[in-house]
């Protein structure tokens, strides 16, 4: 069953516009759902819609409502909340390009796949695709969606585009209230050189096939042993104390280990100074 399309409507630069439409990038890992047991009767717990004082309500008697004052609401039905209008709900324009690297990583939100709609509108999407990759810049706008307006970016991605939601400013905290406490200056010179060596060893291209959920994998041969089936082996984490004493032995030793991860471990840890007498 082919893909359904998460968002349509026209990509518009200037005086063009592009019938698109947008198509989820990513979903949704298909790990272990967990649900709520009363344990003397082995039943599922349910939650009941109720109103206080009346009991459980119809569903057709529930509507939205923003409280304005302890306990007084403004009603808003579907109807009314759908007469919103804004342009950015079938149209994505693009008001800006700045560098890729000018957005910080913990703006980018959620990623979407940009395909032009018909044959008519390939070409026009295609200039607009390889002008955003010979200039190297990303676009950017507004899009509204199911009950929200999103500012997003949009780059080239291979013959297609990707259009990324973007956290507002304000939903984003200050760095500095977290790091404000931690010591300025650099570290001796001797210990970057040894961590920069090893992070250098241990450089890869990025494969993501490489990595799966290890909790997921566990909890599942849980469950089996639980159930009485033999689960698959898994691989038992190994827990390594921490070495924070002797920084430099650890490090030392993971190069000379190739940068193996279980190096630093085997660090023999330096005892630290006996305190002199007063």
């Amino acid at each position: 069953m082919p893909a359904r399309a998460y968002w349509s409507g026209q990509l518009r630069l200037a005086l063009v516009s592009i019938p698109v439409e947008l198509y989820s990038a990513t979903k949704s890992s298909a790990g272990i759902a967990l649900n709520q047991i009363h344990k003397p009767s082995g039943k599922r717990i349910k939650y009941e819609k109720t109103v206080p004082g009346l009991g459980e309500v119809e569903p057709d008697d529930i509507v939205k409502g923003y409280e304005v004052e302890k306990g007084e609401y403004v009603l808003l039905s579907d109807a009314e909340l759908e007469d919103v209008k804004l342009e950015s709900r079938k149209t994505f324009e693009l008001v800006q390009f700045v560098d890729a690297a000018e957005i910080d990583p913990i703006y980018f939100e959620k990623p979407y796949y940009v395909v032009p709609k018909d044959e008519l509108a390939e070409e026009a999407f295609g200039v607009i695709r390889d002008a955003l990759r010979l200039t190297k810049k990303v676009g950017l706008g507004q899009l509204a969606m199911r009950g929200h307006e999103y500012l997003c970016s949009l780059k080239p991605c291979g013959r297609g585009m990707v259009l990324e939601t973007l956290r507002y400013a304000e939903e984003v905290n200050k760095a500095n209230q977290f790091f404000r406490g931690l010591p300025e200056g650099e570290p001796p010179e001797e210990l970057l050189d040894l961590a920069t060596t090893l992070i250098t060893k241990r450089s890869a291209p990025f494969d993501p096939g490489k990595y799966h959920d290890r909790y997921d994998e566990a909890l599942k041969a849980l469950i089996d042993t639980k159930r009485g089936v033999k689960p698959a082996p898994v691989e038992a984490p190994e827990v390594r104390p921490s070495n924070v004493i002797d920084l430099m032995a650890a490090l030392k030793a993971s190069i000379e280990k190739g940068g193996d991860e279980k190096a630093a471990a085997k660090a023999p840890a330096k005892k630290p100074a006996a305190r002199k007498r007063a």
